[in-house]
């Protein structure tokens, strides 16, 4: 199978390969399963998290001090990530040492011993991540605003957990969490090197060619979501932080790539989004403030974030407002439009021309949607948004009435 010079094929025990050739010295690798923190058991918040940082602190032919100096005394890089929805450990190295890596993933993610000891002291490093994650208020009020914005649902806790959490939990709990979740059919192996796919096939069949193991699917949740919001809270810090958002579509929603559209015109990462340009270009009354939109399997988030001084906040707020009610009340012209999708699809031709975001972006989209989508196509799904969507879905998603709001004060 064969999509903009993206192979994909599957391997006996239930991985999904997918691999795009590229002329380069440096190869990418990455390993990914659909297990996040939204799995995490009751009480045991966090779990997801530590599971993969536990990864690196030895299987049973490595410890800890030979997994970190594996590829790094190569000239490589390994690294991990955990989001609600995925755990990822991805590689880079010279095309030379790509066997050397995809064996690394193989053994840290299949045969992973957990001591005990090492145990001990990472549940220290975590609490000291959350420590150090509390005083950084610009990302504490992202967690907190999801756990008011979903409630009971399990989207709402927060990927690293608490010291109370981390707490509870034993080296069990961890071969558990990987027995059940971390299985072959859930799983992702993506690679970008300058090999063959025949090469491809080869390396994933030597390191990956492990017995199949039955995936049973956590039952659908259905948490109770609480009502639009308006919080305040008192936080010792110079500025006053501010988090205004919805719940809004999951992936498979068609409405997804309209509303990322509306997104970055509202407050992506250029300084021309509508919102740097009225609150810091306009009247020098922020440093930062960006929108975005974080879609998930079942639901999703758009929210706009910005920190002040104290003193501008409601000015701040009233500006926001204004400019969502205009969105809201009136279409933007097709010269508007036309300039929002060619900036939005350069930004995505960009991004996929580097090469490690490609590997880690096409294992994401064959986790979700089994395939990696040609740019061109994505980039027509773009030109096909209409002035009139972008109207609609922004009194669905931007009225007062349906809006939350988080401040730090």
């Amino acid at each position: 199978m064969k999509s903009e010079s993206a192979y994909i094929f599957h391997l006996s025990s239930g991985i999904t390969c997918v691999f795009s050739p590229v002329s380069a010295p440096v190869a990418y690798c990455a390993l990914g399963v659909a297990a996040g923190s939204r799995l995490d058991p009751f009480r045991l918040n966090g779990l997801a998290h530590l599971t993969e940082h536990m990864l690196f602190k030895g299987t049973q032919k490595r410890s800890a001090y030979h997994i970190n100096n594996r590829l790094e005394r190569l000239g490589g890089e390994l690294n991990a990530y955990t989001t609600k929805e995925e755990t990822v450990i991805h590689a880079t190295v010279l095309k030379s040492d790509l066997a050397k890596a995809l064996d690394l993933l193989s053994d840290i993610f299949f045969h992973s011993t957990f001591p005990e000891l090492e145990l001990v002291k990472e549940k220290e490093v975590i609490a000291d991540e959350i420590s150090s994650y509390k005083e950084s208020p610009s990302e504490l009020i992202v967690d907190e605003f999801d756990q008011f914005l979903f409630g009971t649902h399990p989207l709402a806790t927060p990927i690293l957990g608490s010291r109370s959490s981390l707490a509870l939990i034993k080296r069990s709990d961890l071969f558990d969490f990987a027995q059940r979740f971390f299985v072959p059919s859930q799983m992702v192996l993506s690679v970008v090197a300058n090999i063959s796919e025949r090469q491809m096939q080869t390396l994933a069949l030597r390191y990956f060619s492990l017995p199949s193991a039955p995936y049973m699917a956590p039952p659908l949740f259905q948490g109770e979501l609480p009502a639009p919001f308006f919080l305040e809270k008192y936080r010792r810090t110079h500025q006053a932080h501010c988090l205004i958002g919805v719940r809004a579509y999951s992936i498979p929603q068609p409405k997804r790539i309209a509303l990322s559209l509306l997104i970055n015109m509202l407050g992506g990462p250029s300084p021309n989004a509508r919102l740097n340009l009225l609150l810091r270009e306009k009247f020098g009354l922020v440093y930062n403030v960006e929108a975005s939109y974080t879609p998930y399997s079942d639901s999703g988030v758009a929210g706009i974030y910005f920190g002040s001084d104290k003193g501008d906040l409601k000015r701040c707020s009233d500006l926001i407002r204004a400019e969502l009610d205009k969105l809201c009340q009136s279409s933007i012209s097709q010269q508007q439009l036309r300039s929002a999708q060619k900036q939005l699809i350069g930004q995505l031709a960009i991004a996929a021309d580097n090469a490690e975001s490609k590997c880690l972006g096409q294992l994401k989209s064959v986790m979700v949607f089994g395939k990696v989508e040609p740019l061109e196509l994505l980039a027509d799904k773009i030109r096909a948004v209409t002035s009139q969507e972008l109207r609609e879905i922004s009194q669905e998603l931007f009225s007062p009435q349906v809006m939350s709001t988080l401040l730090y004060v």
